[in-house]
């Protein structure tokens, strides 16, 4: 009976190595093999350092060539964060898209229509003439829409703003940097 023990083991080592070799044979690779490469951490890190350069610089350079329907005052790009001090007889009128944060001072909504600016802050429309509440994300949904001072405002008014603007003066002149 031994013989036969022996005859067992042997053909189940066979059947096992030639599934190994099958396996193999049919395109699954091993690590550290030459279609599965090991590579050491000091190429990784420098590869990785490459590509994520590459991408910053390719999306910085793309960054001012993005079309803008209104010209910025100052010039800035639609990801630049500015901050602009509003003088008491300014507008600020947001481009689509714009984002503005009241940090100082009191001032209202003013909209050429009875519609308003949203505020995502708490989720609402702030319509003309109402008054902003200070640290609140607005987004101007479209062109002819903006921020003014309070009447009754004794601060300094500062705002930061994300995307094109333009400040006009109460004579309607486009307001100087």
């Amino acid at each position: 009976m031994k013989p036969s023990i022996n005859k067992t083991f042997i053909l189940v080592i066979a059947l096992f190595l030639s599934v190994i070799y099958i396996t193999n044979a049919e395109g699954v690779t091993s690590p550290g093999s030459v279609n599965d490469p090991l590579i050491t951490k000091s190429y990784f890190d420098e590869n990785i350092d490459k590509k994520i350069t590459e991408a910053i610089a390719k999306y910085t350079s793309n960054a001012g060539n993005k079309p803008d329907s209104s010209t910025p005052t100052p010039a800035a790009t639609n990801s630049d964060l500015t901050i602009v001090e509003l003088k008491q007889s300014q507008t600020l009128y947001g481009g689509s898209g714009t984002e503005i944060i009241v940090r100082t001072g009191k001032v209202l909504v003013t909209s050429s229509d009875e519609s308003g600016i949203a505020d995502v802050t708490i989720g609402k429309d702030i319509t003309n003439g109402a008054p902003v509440e200070l640290n609140h994300l607005l987004i101007v949904p479209r062109e002819g829409r903006g921020i003014k001072p309070d009447p009754k405002n004794k601060q300094d008014i500062f705002v930061m703003v994300r995307g094109s603007y333009s400040i006009l003066n109460a004579d309607g002149t486009k307001a100087t940097p």
